[in-house]
């Protein structure tokens, strides 16, 4: 029986890249360096036990699910704008057509399966699922030196669904006065913020409490000015390499330091780490004293408030305290810190987090998470390579 290229890949999942290559060169011809990367991807990922998981016991059998997800992985590695774009390539593109399981053109499936596809994997968190099985394969018996934790803002072209909710609030009756009265603000007072109550959580209420609507975010750039956009804001934990870790969506007005706890948390469950770089906005004594308790070391740049008080013009008998500052060898470590960055601007220039054409958080994280699990892998061979 002769196998097809996607078939070669399943079977010498475990070979070294330098000998499967030439098998599929044999099987699909000349392969480009996006070839080479959707092959090791596809190699990597437990796509059939996951998808085989759950296939139901009962109705028609799905077809294809395996090749569609395999041609999403596709549409992030070659930053495909669109799903229309996708089977465009995949009309053309033989070895791709035959990578992703389709020996010709007229078994491609029409776009309205590709949607339900997606609709699928965004609902049961294919590729969040894929990525931590990357992770598990190639970092769990590594230690990691650090971690850097940041944020970017993700702008999409979606309409706020509290537009609709803010006019049935106005048709509404006014409540009874006593619904918001002391004793409520009191309870508020005795649950805390949201970063006290996230240390004494377990990870799914932490990630279940975070606002992942879309709305307005706004972030000073590197010139120091407000960016504002409507979207969303992907937190993300790199490690060393490169390599993103862990990733959690959120709405745009959620404030970094809100997610630090449920990020660190989810990464110390999937690696062993030493130290997490933060910027200024994570300087809060939970986090601090969280990070602590997981046994890592935080290293986060000190906020400005710690050492200045609102200015006053009383003259001044004693001196400000100043702001503390990182010691000589916490700075040389804090430089790292700038890969977390680069991830970011990889994953918008080269994964497709840049242009995206789906709505609602569940498909957003899905799209993002598709090109979150291509850069992973990406990484992971070029420190293989120099390794």
């Amino acid at each position: 029986m002769q196998l097809n290229p996607r078939h070669l890949v399943m079977q010498f999942a475990h070979m070294l890249q330098q000998d499967l290559f030439p098998l599929l060169q044999a099987a699909a011809g000349p392969l480009s360096t996006q070839l080479q990367l959707l092959a090791s991807i596809i190699s990597l990922v437990p796509l059939g036990r996951l998808l085989s998981a759950r296939s139901a016991s009962t109705g028609r059998p799905a077809k294809d699910r395996a090749a569609l997800a395999t041609a999403f992985i596709a549409k992030a590695v070659l930053n495909l704008p669109t799903t229309r774009d996708l089977m465009s390539r995949l009309r053309v593109d033989e070895p791709l057509r035959q990578f992703c399981g389709w020996t010709s053109v007229r078994a491609l499936p029409h776009e309205a399966k590709f949607s339900r596809a997606f609709a699928e994997f965004a609902a049961t968190e294919l590729p969040q699922q894929l990525h931590a099985a990357v992770i598990a394969a190639t970092q769990s018996q590594r230690l990691i030196g650090h971690i850097a934790r940041d944020s970017t803002a993700i702008p999409v072209r979606e309409r706020f669904p509290e537009a609709a909710q803010e006019k049935k609030r106005a048709t509404r009756k006014p409540k009874s006065k006593h619904a918001k009265g002391s004793f409520a603000k009191a309870k508020a007072a005795e649950r805390g913020t949201r970063i006290q109550r996230q240390r004494h959580q377990k990870l799914e209420r932490m990630l279940s409490d975070l606002p992942r609507q879309c709305d307005i975010g706004a972030k000073k750039n590197s010139q120091g000015r407000e960016q504002y956009w409507r979207g969303y804001k992907l937190h993300l934990d790199v490690a060393d390499g490169q390599l993103p870790i862990s990733a959690v969506l959120t709405s745009a007005s959620v404030h970094d330091s809100q997610v630090a706890i449920p990020l660190m948390t989810l990464t110390s469950q999937r690696v062993v780490h030493l130290y997490e770089l933060m910027d200024s906005a994570y300087d809060a004594d939970d986090i601090h004293a969280h990070s602590r308790q997981l046994n890592h070391v935080p290293i986060i740049a000190p906020h400005p408030r710690r050492g200045t008080k609102k200015p006053s013009k009383l003259p001044k008998v004693f001196p400000v305290r100043p702001t503390p500052q990182l010691t000589w060898a916490e700075q040389d470590r804090y430089k790292e810190r700038t890969m977390s960055e680069r991830v970011n601007a990889r994953l918008k220039d080269e994964f497709g987090a840049s242009h995206i054409r789906v709505r609602g958080p569940v498909k957003v994280m899905a799209h993002l998470m598709l090109g979150v699990l291509a850069l992973t892998v990406d990484q992971w061979l070029r420190l293989s390579a120099t390794g």
